[in-house]
This record gives structure tokens, sequence and C-alpha cells, in this order.
């Protein structure tokens, strides 16, 4: 049975998306980004209002050029990056404009990726000062990604090469823990690719446990999953790497499972399988935060920026199959 916490979030996340799906059905060409939207307001706990979003949405429209990537649907999980995390979000969206040029000057491609790059910076660095340092790093970063996976990297690493960056470690010691990852899973059947480089990623950001101690979770998550009915694709990795930093994850995967039925149950969430597994373990994570009330305070930092991660790489996908199968869309 399902807490009153987690079935309160189920609902609300419904009754968000619903809301966003009759507004904007017809200007967001895929409607997991609405979903995906919808869950950052309930993982972050923030109050949501539609005109709120729309009204700061047009806001940014109006600023960019004609041929911004946020003139189109970009600026509507950029908008609710700026919502959920500032107080004054009109400012900080000039703010963000200042720091994408900044991106652009030092080497990062022009392009929706680099917007999330630079709110994924501004949500974790609070000194506007230590900018062009955690810029620099992060390309750095994102190099070495470059070096090791010529072909699986790309601009849509740019979000969590930033939060990579921002764990302070040096970047020879963050690639090779990376590298670790990716081939030490690749060894237990974890198929390479993308989503492999991103689960690597996601859990280099916790330099304090073992690379062996990860790998045996990630490869024991798999199977639970399976065993209880829900066979993942390499597409949830991410939500993988997530589960591995809950100490007592193995008697959580049930409660997941019952919150993935539960969407799948869902007459507007039916068709979305593949995405309702991915909401079903960020919600549960938000809410395992918020109830952990005697988790240390950097375990807790530690675990807001994966989910952050988690978000940033998945919206940067979907932004990436979206703008696939469209035949408009600039950068800028």
């Amino acid at each position: 049975m399902l807490t009153a916490s987690l079935q309160q979030k189920i609902k609300r996340y419904k009754d968000i998306y619903a809301q966003l799906k009759d507004e904007l059905k017809w200007k967001v060409p895929d409607q997991r980004i609405l979903m995906t939207v919808a869950s950052m307001y309930v993982v972050n706990h923030r109050e949501f209002q539609l005109r709120r979003i729309l009204r700061l949405s047009n806001y940014i429209k109006e600023q960019v050029g004609m041929f911004s990537a946020l003139k189109s649907y970009h600026r509507f999980p950029t908008a609710a990056v700026l919502d959920i995390r500032f107080e004054r979000p009109e400012e900080k969206f000039h703010e963000l404009l200042n720091l994408y040029e900044k991106c652009i000057q030092l080497g990062f491609g022009r392009g929706a990726f680099t917007y999330l790059a630079a709110l994924a910076l501004m949500s974790t660095v609070e000194d506007h000062n230590d900018y062009q340092e955690k810029l620099e790093k992060s390309l750095a970063v994102y190099k070495g990604m470059k070096a090791k996976h010529f072909f699986l990297t790309s601009s849509s690493d740019y979000p969590l090469a930033v939060l990579l960056a921002n764990t302070g470690e040096d970047v020879n010691k963050l690639q090779d823990r990376m590298e670790s990852f990716y081939e030490k899973l690749s060894a237990r059947g974890f198929r390479k690719g993308n989503d492999l480089q991103f689960l690597s990623h996601i859990l280099s950001l916790n330099k304090e446990t073992e690379t062996d101690l990860f790998v045996e979770r990630c490869v024991r998550i798999l199977d639970l999953f399976k065993q209880s009915g829900t066979k993942l694709k390499a597409m949830h990795y991410p939500a993988i790497g997530l589960l591995a930093f809950v100490d007592e994850w193995e008697k959580e995967i049930p409660t997941i499972q019952q919150m993935i039925n539960k969407l799948h149950s869902e007459k507007v969430f039916k068709w979305h399988k593949d995405i309702n597994i991915m909401m079903s373990v960020n919600i549960f994570m938000s809410d395992k935060m918020e109830n952990a009330k005697l988790l240390e305070t950097e375990i807790y930092t530690a675990m807001e920026t994966i989910i952050q991660a988690q978000q940033a790489a998945f919206i940067a996908v979907l932004a990436a199959v979206a703008a696939t199968s469209s035949s408009g869309g600039g950068e800028g």
C-alpha cells in the first residue's frame, strides 16, 4: 500500500500534467516534456500556478531573437526551472542569457543544451564570481567525455558536465571514475551507449563510495525490477543510478513497482509506460529525501544534485528526440 504522501504526490503530478496538456498540447511536440515539467514541480516541492509559468514562458519568447532555441517549446522547461529555483525568475532569465553568452565565448555550441547547462550552473553555484572557473572546468569535463567516447558525447552532455564539474574533484580523477563505471557496468551486461554513459556520470557524482559497490547495486536493481514485473530498458539506466544511492534500496523496489502500476493504470499516462518508470523513481526519491529527517546535510545535497542531473539529462534527451522529429527550430 502506497503511503499517503506518495499518493498525494502522484495525484499532484497528474493534476499539473493535465493543466499543462490542456494549455500546451499544440505547442509542445512531445507530451513527455510536459510530463517532465509536471514532475519537476512535484520533486522540488514547488507550488504550481499555470498562469505564472505561461506568463514567464511568454516573457522568455519575447526577449530572445528570431532564431533562438528558446523561441520554440524549449522555453517551457526553461521557464519551469527558473520558476522552481528562483524568487525573481524574470531577473534570473537575463542572468541566464548573459551566462549563455559566456558559455559560447568559451567554446560551448549554441542551442538548447547550452541553456540547460547554464541553468544547471545557476542552480548549483551561488557566487556569480565562480561562474567563469566552473564553466572552464565544465568544458574540460566535457572534452574529457568526448576524448573517451567521441561518438557518444554530444551537446546533450553539457548539463551533466556542469554538475560533474561542480563536485570540486580533479578532472582527471573524475574522468577515470566515470570510465571505470562505464567499463565495469558494460562487463556486467549493461548495454554500451549514451544511456550507460549517463549512468556512469550520475554515479560519479558521489565520490565517497567504491565503484564496485555501486556496480553490484546497479546489477541487483536491474534484476529485482525484472523479478517484480518491470523489465528496465537502457533509457532507465539513470533511474537505476538514483536508486543505487539509497541505502535500503532492496526493500523499496515493491513500493516503486506499485507507483509504476498506478501510473500505468491512469488513462492520461498509460501510453507512456517507459516514462512512468522514470517518473515513479523521481517522485519516490523526492519523497524519500523529504521524509528522511536524519540524513546528513551533505548527503541530502548530493541526492538533490543527482536528481537535478537526472532531470537535466532526460530533458536533454527529449529535446534531442523532438528536434530530430521537427523540421523547424533554430539555434541561438
